[in-house]
């Protein structure tokens, strides 16, 4: 089966209208979510605008209707467990339930650095993750928590109404190690992976590594006496991967050795004005390849965003 697709939509869009018409436009194109970066910066755009991803998406939760959304992905390199969950059971009220959170260990750049902490070895941010997620899942899960742990602390810490979504929204968890790989097997309702990054990394490469952590998760899930579809398995290309989108049948084999890995869903940077991304002549093919329902999106043409106060039906 084709995987379903999944679009990025980064919050460097200036004005932040332009990042709410991306989203639309995702939307009209039939993709199953729209996901966002919850980053303070990222080095490759750092010296642009750069918006928050909560509310980023508590407006596009207000001018869409079917599209699920969230963040690819949130990490404990400047996210509290307390407030963060405070945020996301509010988007989740206001999505109606089509709330999705993404989440990861967080890298050593420079949302690590930011708020003047020590930088932390990757087992020391292995063990924060898994302190950080568990603690997020019984926030999300319970009305009210109390609970002391090496790093996080949470004290009569009241999450009501809830989630729409129960018994909590949706985690997808960003995996490539063992010990991650275990996390998303535990708390996951989705995993996804970038592969192998950089732009030396041939495709070969890049199909071998995704299929051997596909694997590697199954065995994951196995252990925690799950089955192996209990999780939708994203792939994530990245800004600059540019060859899956060199012409119809390079997509087409993209997508015929990515389901043969057991991946679900490809997530895609929605086409953007420096040229990263889905190249804006490929998106039909991209569109067309996944067998999407709805109308197809056509850039530069009118405007029918909606007016940012309409009320969720």
């Amino acid at each position: 089966m084709t995987p379903t697709l999944a679009a990025l939509v980064l919050p460097d869009r200036h004005p932040v209208s332009s990042f709410l018409a991306d989203v639309q436009e995702a939307e009209r194109a039939g993709v199953r979510a729209v996901w966002t970066y919850d980053h303070l910066t990222w080095p490759l755009l750092a010296d642009g605008p750069w918006y928050g991803a909560v509310p980023l998406l508590a407006a596009a939760a207000m001018c869409t209707e079917t599209v699920r959304l969230g963040t690819q992905v949130a990490s404990p390199n400047f996210r509290h467990p307390v407030p963060f969950a405070k945020e996301l059971v509010t988007l989740d009220q206001l999505t109606g339930g089509r709330l999705e959170v993404g989440v990861g260990a967080g890298t050593e750049g420079p949302d690590a650095l930011v708020l003047g902490e020590e930088p932390l070895s990757r087992a020391e941010r292995a063990e924060r993750f898994a302190e950080w997620l568990g603690l997020l899942d019984q926030l999300l899960r319970e009305p009210v928590t109390t609970v002391q742990g090496p790093r996080y602390t949470a004290v009569d810490a009241h999450q009501l109404p809830g989630c729409v979504q129960q018994p909590r929204l949706p985690f997808t968890v960003a995996a490539t190690g063992p010990r991650a790989l275990r996390l998303a097997a535990r708390y996951g309702q989705g995993w996804v992976t970038y592969g192998p990054y950089g732009p030396s990394v041939a495709p070969k490469e890049w199909f071998a590594a995704v299929a051997d952590q596909s694997r590697r998760l199954t065995d994951a899930l196995s252990a925690e006496g799950r089955a192996a579809d209990a999780v939708r398995r994203s792939a994530q290309f990245g800004l600059e991967m540019h060859w899956p989108f060199e012409s119809r049948e390079r997509y087409a084999d993209t997508l015929g050795r990515l389901t043969e890995a057991g991946i679900d869903e490809v997530s895609v940077h929605w086409p953007r004005p420096d040229g990263r991304g889905v190249p804006a002549a490929a998106l039909s093919t991209v569109v067309d390849a996944h067998g999407s329902a709805g109308r197809r999106p056509e850039r530069g043409g009118g405007d029918q965003r909606q007016p940012l106060g309409r009320v969720l039906r």
